[in-house]
């Protein structure tokens, strides 16, 4: 983020990822692993709609522009240090999480 705030131009998209292409399948087995649970603990629902098929960004812009580089390029280590950053910094979070709930309560959601 510091690197688009820093040297970025006005009104461009800068995509932030490290190559790697994941279905939803692989983002929710991977996240079950990093929370200790079996690969196969959930349950399937049908598609919704419009829903996205597959996670695939080019940072190629960043990179080349900016010179910007993944600090992860593995998606386990990647997602497993993310998952650890919002475990340490739940007075962080908490406070957002609980006030949008609120909102979604008080419209019957």
């Amino acid at each position: 983020m510091w690197a688009i705030i820093d040297r970025g131009r006005a009104g461009e998209t800068y995509l932030i990822g490290a190559d790697g292409e994941k279905n939803n399948l692989d983002v929710v087995q991977t996240l079950l692993e990093i929370f200790g649970r079996d690969r196969d603990d959930f349950d399937h629902v049908a598609d919704r709609p419009g829903h996205d098929l597959r996670y695939a960004i080019d940072a190629s812009k960043l990179r080349d522009e900016l010179g910007w580089s993944p600090r992860f390029t593995n998606f386990h280590d990647g997602l497993a240090a993310t998952v650890a950053w919002y475990r340490d910094n739940e007075s962080w979070w908490r406070p957002a999480k609980a006030a949008t709930e609120a909102k979604y309560a008080a419209v019957g959601q």
